[in-house]
């Protein structure tokens, strides 16, 4: 039996919590109009409610996993302003696909670090000078953790793979730059997660 619409839904309780706090820097960081690309858009909660919340823009989410695609379809059904999921895995060959803006949320540190480099790879090849890559989630600052509850999350991850774990900001931002991307402009969000925009330069691609 096939599983319905609502069955397919899938829910992240960090979704409800964090999703206004990025929406307020989508809201000045996002084109007013174009193709926002999501990798790995996990449940899809997060492209439906900025989708409705940014009508001007239209939302392309990814995830590798089919279960996560079908979650993001059911969360998407009826909301004109987001495509069907793309299966998109940020370590391989992307989709050939347009983007004026890509959004990663709590990706990189549940993921080896190749996933990191493909990311940056991949938005390097799509985004023009000036657009904004964003990705949102924990990172340790100067070599230490943020806050105590972050090196228990990091300890935790790492039991359960070894490859993943919360990244070096710095190691991010000298990843970007080698890719063409300026430095990060820093947000400080609740649960001590940063949320961060790169921009795309003229050695993009």
């Amino acid at each position: 039996m096939s599983q319905t619409t609502d069955d397919a839904r899938r829910h992240a309780p960090a979704a409800a919590r964090n999703r206004e706090p990025i929406l307020a820097v989508l809201r000045e960081a996002l084109p007013e109009k174009g193709v926002v690309l999501e990798v790995a858009s996990g449940t899809g909660e997060h492209a439906r409610h900025f989708a409705e919340a940014l009508p001007g823009l239209t939302f392309q989410p990814s995830d590798p996993d089919p279960a996560a695609r079908a979650s993001i379809d059911a969360w998407g059904a009826g909301v004109a302003n987001i495509r069907p999921a793309l299966a998109l895995d940020a370590v391989g060959e992307w989709p050939a696909l347009a983007a004026d803006a890509i959004l990663c949320i709590n990706m990189i540190h549940i993921a080896p670090w190749a996933a990191c480099l493909g990311l940056f790879r991949g938005a390097a090849a799509r985004l023009a000078p000036g657009a904004p890559l964003i990705l949102y989630g924990p990172y340790r600052r100067g070599g230490r953790h943020t806050a105590p509850s972050n090196a228990a999350f990091d300890e935790d991850l790492r039991a359960r793979d070894p490859s993943w774990g919360v990244r070096d900001l710095e190691a991010v931002a000298e990843l970007a730059a080698a890719r063409g991307f300026g430095p990060p402009q820093v947000h400080e969000m609740p649960a001590n997660n940063l949320l961060l925009v790169f921009r795309a330069g003229a050695e993009g691609g």
